[in-house]
């Protein structure tokens, strides 16, 4: 049962990361183009400018969704690694629960500004900023869902020990507490 669920996730997240790339290629190949223009033709493409920004808004979302996921945002870890298994539990806990919130935020959010974003247009293209900003309701169902799965995980007993610290203050870090721990035994 679990491999049929996790097939479909593991796809909607490679979906992200290849979105995450077009957005980036094209911001690049966009921004480049418009600059060449300007110095090289006096010329330019009037919604490159447009286009761009709007395309780093959803990179910036999408890739804090696929962060999240692998854990890669930034965090300290300083305290809760030293807490207890019970510490380490309320921590997370916590911290899910926030986190949860503030992706109910964004949601509820989004939806009470979808009548103005709907009825409002972008200067260049015309097109209904509701198309830029409904990134807000990916991004608070996804996350919110993650959020959910981890707190069912810690009320059920199902999260490992290992899984309990979340973030990793400096990637460094580890190896030269693990080489001191060595070179003192």
């Amino acid at each position: 049962m679990q491999s049929v669920i996790q097939k479909p996730i593991d796809g909607l997240f490679k979906l992200m990361e290849f979105l995450i790339v077009a957005c980036m290629l094209a911001m690049v190949v966009m921004v480049f183009g418009n600059v060449v223009l300007r110095y090289g033709f006096n010329s330019g493409i009037d919604v490159s400018d447009e286009l761009s920004r709007y395309c780093f808004i959803w990179l910036t979302y999408l890739g804090s969704m696929v962060a999240m996921r692998e854990h890669g945002h930034l965090g300290v870890d300083t305290v809760v690694k030293r807490l207890g298994l019970g510490g380490k539990k309320a921590c997370l806990f916590l911290s899910e629960l926030l986190m949860l919130g503030c992706n109910v935020m964004l949601f509820v959010g989004t939806y009470e500004m979808h009548p103005l974003q709907a009825s409002n247009v972008s200067p260049v293209l015309g097109m209904s900023m509701i198309w830029v900003y409904s990134v807000g309701y990916v991004v608070g169902t996804v996350m919110a869902v993650m959020n959910l799965r981890v707190l069912w995980r810690i009320l059920s007993g199902k999260i490992r020990e290992d899984e309990l610290v979340q973030v990793i203050e400096t990637e460094g870090l580890a190896d030269t507490e693990k080489q001191l721990k060595d070179s003192n035994a």
